[in-house]
């Protein structure tokens, strides 16, 4: 069996571009940014930054472009897919990117969910319905209890009490 899925979580790095094909189809052009933090053997904090270039098509291109600004945080599901022409000097030229399945808007910088649009939950693309934001309820879903953690001052959390 073969999977060609990708999901990342970060933040838009340009406005996304919006052009139409010649058939009239919307795409959309923007880089995502991700960050990974780490400590290296001597502890010192490390980080690492890596830049995706992510493609929409349809009607969700058209959103994104519409709602979508630099800086905003936004989780892109898709596929990576990797194209090859040949350059005007004659050179062969290669470029990977996502190519977007689905593409769910963060919350926005004022914290509130719904990337801007108050309670509602932010447009997606896809089955043409939106779906909702990181941490929002859905309407037909139960509200659980999450258990709490007590440490003892200074106290860690031990990895074999976690259950998964």
């Amino acid at each position: 069996m073969d999977l060609n899925k990708v999901i990342i979580i970060g933040r838009l790095t340009a406005d996304p571009e919006l052009r139409n094909t010649s058939s009239g189809t919307a795409v959309a052009n923007f880089s995502v940014a991700t960050n990974r933090v780490w400590k290296d053997q001597s502890g010192a904090k490390q980080e690492q930054t890596e830049f995706h270039n992510v493609v929409v098509w349809g009607r969700q291109a058209e959103v994104v472009s519409q709602f979508l600004k630099k800086g905003a945080t936004v989780m892109i599901e898709g596929r990576l897919q990797t194209r090859s022409w040949e350059g005007k000097d004659g050179q062969t030229r290669r470029r990977t990117e996502i190519v977007a399945e689905n593409v769910q808007f963060g919350p926005s910088a004022g914290g509130a969910a719904g990337g801007g649009f108050g309670n509602k939950p932010a447009p997606s693309g896809g089955g043409g319905g939106s779906s909702p934001q990181w941490g929002a309820k859905r309407e037909n879903e139960r509200e659980e209890s999450v258990p709490e953690i007590h440490l003892e001052d200074g106290g860690e959390i031990d990895s074999g009490d976690i259950p998964f």
